[in-house]
């Protein structure tokens, strides 16, 4: 089932009701309140924009996710880490970030990462409820990552990579900053053999919402 928004009511239907990919509504607004209330129970918005005029909100009742702690770092990946050839940063670009998110796939079919969605994490950051890591060689930002921050969780949106490795990289920092803030899961929306290889795994909405409910902490 699929329950209509609008604008003005804030709330969304019970996960256990939607659908079997995880569409669980359409409609409504993307105001900070809004997405708050979606992220803290698991739920995010997802939709091409060009191709579709209604928002769509999605809840898998299967997570995949990657725990902090779990993060897989490769051989590979510890080689170029120990180079120093990048520098990251957390926070220092978070536009530039989700802008490269969006240019490297915007003229794809499916295209969902448009100005609207955009400016609604803007505004998510600047109130301190999104963040970004970002992968520098000298000047130039070649990788990074964002997501939405809420209590000990990180719901992970998009990554990018210029060069090769980079998006790991950031994730890898990612995972090493919150272990460091007490960080406890990474939400990583749908299984990809990228996320896959760094340590995600599935787990169930029960466990998943049980883990986001304990104490909250900051994230990074």
């Amino acid at each position: 089932m699929v329950f209509q928004l609008d604008d003005h009511d804030l709330w969304f239907p019970d996960p256990y009701l939607g659908e079997e990919d995880g569409l669980i509504a359409v409609g409504g607004d993307l105001s900070i309140d809004r997405l708050l209330l979606a992220y803290s129970h698991g739920i995010f918005p997802w939709y091409a924009f060009r191709e579709n005029p209604e928002r769509l909100w999605f809840c898998p009742l299967k997570r995949f996710v990657i725990f902090p702690d779990e993060i897989h770092v490769s051989h590979s990946m510890r080689t170029l880490m120990n180079k120093g050839r990048y520098r990251v940063s957390v926070n220092e670009d978070f536009e530039g970030v989700i802008r490269h998110c969006s240019e490297l796939r915007i003229h794809e079919q499916g295209a969902w990462l448009g100005e609207e969605m955009i400016e609604a994490y803007l505004r998510l950051f600047e109130q301190g409820f999104a963040a970004s890591v970002e992968v520098w060689e000298e000047e130039k930002l070649v990788g990074g990552l964002y997501g939405v921050t809420i209590g000990s969780g990180f719901f992970g949106e998009s990554m990018f990579s210029l060069v090769p490795s980079a998006s790991k990289l950031a994730l890898i920092v990612l995972a090493k900053t919150m272990q460091e803030v007490g960080g406890k899961i990474i939400d990583c929306q749908f299984e990809t053999a990228h996320l896959k290889s760094m340590g995600g795994r599935y787990i169930t909405y029960e466990e998943y919402m049980g883990i986001l409910q304990r104490e909250e902490v900051n994230t990074i």
